[in-house]
């Protein structure tokens, strides 16, 4: 990979259309400081200085999308409520497509509230409801995706699965199957409920500790032997053509059929995890989308991630960085 191509395979990203399936939420913040424990419970008092709300879930993937170039469409439910009106004024702020979105009088809106002082989060509070939306539900918003599909070249699906409620295994079997009449790629980022039903994906990105609680296993992260015999087994069994599991401060791995290959993480000064696992999902499925090299995928990816866990809270990649530090690197 010479430094003279780095913008040409970036250039790839723009004539994407990316279809996100999942669940969406607002990321609320409270900045604050401590300087006293409560007298009526042994807690911090946190006196807040700032407020801030940003596109959480589905929606930051759909961020990292289009930071990166490509044209994301959210297919996603929000609720008739405050936090459902933010949502939405924050889709138009950021220029995304809202065709997707579903009201839904009788949920809430997902909100993940971080408490943050001190440059660290301190607490969060989760506000959400995760049951699985009724069937009537499912047959809109797949009749949605249908409509988008028929209207949109679409080039990659991707499901963003927080176990809120919006995917069900009706939808993922129906969708792949839609995709697969299509030429359609797809990607799943799954959760426990879900995490035997994307059976034929294209890209199935879980993390080490969703892998592990998804078959009930006892390995450790460290164990590449182990994990190399299980991922290939379970890839097998559902026939996925990638399986790819992020290691946090150790890298990626990931299984194709062929070989197995690990790629460490790059050192960096973590200041907070959260949000990295969107970014590695969005630049993962660009990169498939886009027909590049494994090892490049799996290598930007990994830096992708780590430059968000550099910032506070949930951040969308900053494409102009990122660029800059794949011509220092030099990855593959």
């Amino acid at each position: 990979m010479k430094r003279d191509n780095i913008e040409e395979i970036f250039s790839k990203f723009s004539d994407l259309n990316v279809l996100i399936i999942g669940d969406a939420m607002v990321d609320s913040y409270l900045w604050g400081k401590v300087d006293r424990i409560s007298p009526e419970a042994p807690v911090p008092i946190v006196t807040v200085t700032k407020q801030e709300n940003r596109l959480g879930g589905a929606g930051n993937v759909s961020l990292n999308i289009q930071a990166l170039g490509a044209n994301p469409f959210l297919v996603s439910i929000i609720g008739d409520d405050e936090k459902g009106r933010i949502f939405a004024e924050l889709m138009q702020e950021n220029h995304l497509n809202n065709e997707g979105i579903f009201v839904d009088e009788t949920r809430m809106t997902t909100v993940k509230t971080r408490i943050i002082s001190g440059g660290r989060q301190i607490s969060r509070v989760d506000q959400e409801i995760s049951t699985l939306i009724d069937h009537e539900f499912e047959k809109k918003i797949f009749e949605r995706i249908r409509v988008i599909i028929d209207k949109v070249h679409i080039h990659i699906v991707i499901f963003v699965d927080y176990d809120k409620g919006l995917i069900s295994q009706w939808l993922i079997k129906n969708v792949i199957e839609l995709a697969k009449s299509k030429d359609i790629l797809t990607v799943a980022d799954p959760k426990r409920r879900n995490f035997d039903n994307y059976k034929q994906v294209d890209l199935f990105k879980p993390n080490f500790n969703e892998f592990k609680d998804g078959l009930k296993l006892q390995i450790e992260k460290t164990d590449m032997e182990e994990l190399k015999i299980v991922s290939e087994n379970f890839k097998k069994e559902n026939q996925i053509g990638l399986l790819f599991i992020t290691l946090s401060e150790l890298g990626v791995f990931l299984t194709n059929g062929v070989k197995q290959n690990y790629y460490p993480a790059e050192v960096r000064d973590i200041a907070d995890v959260s949000g990295a696992g969107d970014t590695v999902v969005a630049v993962a499925s660009l990169c498939l989308a886009a027909g590049l090299p494994i090892p490049f995928m799996a290598q930007l990816s990994n830096l992708a991630g780590g430059l968000v866990c550099e910032k506070l809270g949930v951040v969308t990649i900053d494409l102009e960085q990122l660029k800059n530090e794949v011509k220092k690197i030099l990855i593959f």
